[in-house]
């Protein structure tokens, strides 16, 4: 009957909420074109969507227009897609409250640059370096455009990316975790290298400007989050750090699950890093492993570990 088959429909659909691997999906933005409206030094169009979220307009991958009316930025997506949430990275140098009042038109018409394509969102500000997150609810469209209307001003961004996947787990759940580590370098009355700085939501990958964890030099150096209840994690990302010193990062392992045996580093393997361009980040999915704990360790030699940020995807354990 209608009746049951409804019934069955609304079990399937809870079943896929709270137990699919389906994460925020692929970042449409890295496959599509950039332009704006004026070009200020080397602020290209394409360096938002080159994956690097370093927010220091002085190493190269930022945005930045002149002082225009109305200035805006345009990523042709190439065709059209569902848009669920479009994430945006600021500038920490660059004055970033210039970004405030922003906003976000998704559609498929180039009537006025693409501008008066519908109204995804307004941004009201991002803090300096962070990246924000804005739902779309699946808005159709073939250009994505961010533009400041209605005041002279310029217009940087660092990062833009786009979603177009079922956005059923759209929270980074490293967030609300706690993070610890096998040792601090240097000052632990400081917040240089603490291992709070990978969830604190800041992608600057400079260590200088304190985001960035880092421990001694030693065996088999580690860091853990605790997500505080059992997830399924779909996917993690890993951004490293672009000052110094990158390669160090290459060979560390991801581990996920619930034991705290040798402080977490004895759990499943989700991923081994090959390596992580300076500043950028990586995605590593995990096709849905459960665990508690997520480990980052570097196995088999004496090393730092330095994470600039650590973003953990997934859905709750039934």
């Amino acid at each position: 009957t209608r009746s049951h088959t409804v019934h069955l429909l609304l079990q399937v659909l809870c079943s896929f909420t709270w137990n699919s691997s389906v994460v925020l999906g692929k970042n449409v933005a890295l496959q599509g074109r950039a332009t704006q409206i004026s070009l200020h030094g080397n602020g290209f169009a394409s360096n938002a969507i080159d994956g690097n979220k370093d927010g220091v307009y002085g190493h190269g991958s930022c945005t930045h227009t002149v002082n225009d009316l109305n200035p805006w930025w345009r990523l042709d997506l190439l065709k059209r897609h569902k848009v669920f949430s479009v994430v945006i990275t600021n500038t920490v140098d660059s004055v970033p409250e210039r970004l405030n009042g922003a906003e976000i038109r998704i559609g498929n018409s180039l009537d006025n640059n693409g501008n008066n394509n519908p109204r995804c969102a307004v941004i009201s500000s991002i803090h300096p370096g962070f990246s924000t997150t804005f739902e779309c609810d699946g808005m159709e469209g073939h250009y994505i455009n961010v533009v400041i209307p209605g005041r002279q001003e310029y217009l940087t961004l660092c990062e833009v990316e786009v979603f177009h996947g079922f956005n059923i787990v759209s929270r980074n759940l490293a967030l609300y975790g706690k993070a610890t580590q096998s040792d601090l370098v240097e000052n632990p009355w400081s917040a240089d290298g603490l291992a709070s700085n990978a969830i604190d939501g800041n992608h600057d990958s400079h260590y200088d400007h304190g985001s960035c964890t880092a421990t001694t030099m030693q065996n088999d150096p580690w860091w853990r989050l605790d997500l505080l209840d059992k997830y399924v994690v779909t996917s993690i990302t890993i951004t490293n750090r672009k000052d110094c010193c990158p390669e160090r990062l290459d060979g560390a392992e991801i581990h996920i699950g619930n034991s705290l045996l040798n402080n977490g580093n004895s759990n499943p393997l989700c991923a081994v890093i090959s390596s992580i361009h300076p500043g950028f980040s990586s995605t590593f999915e995990c096709d849905g492993m459960e665990g508690r704990y997520i480990n980052v360790v570097i196995p088999g030699r004496q090393e730092y570990l330095t994470l600039c940020e650590v973003e953990v995807y997934g859905s709750p354990l039934d």
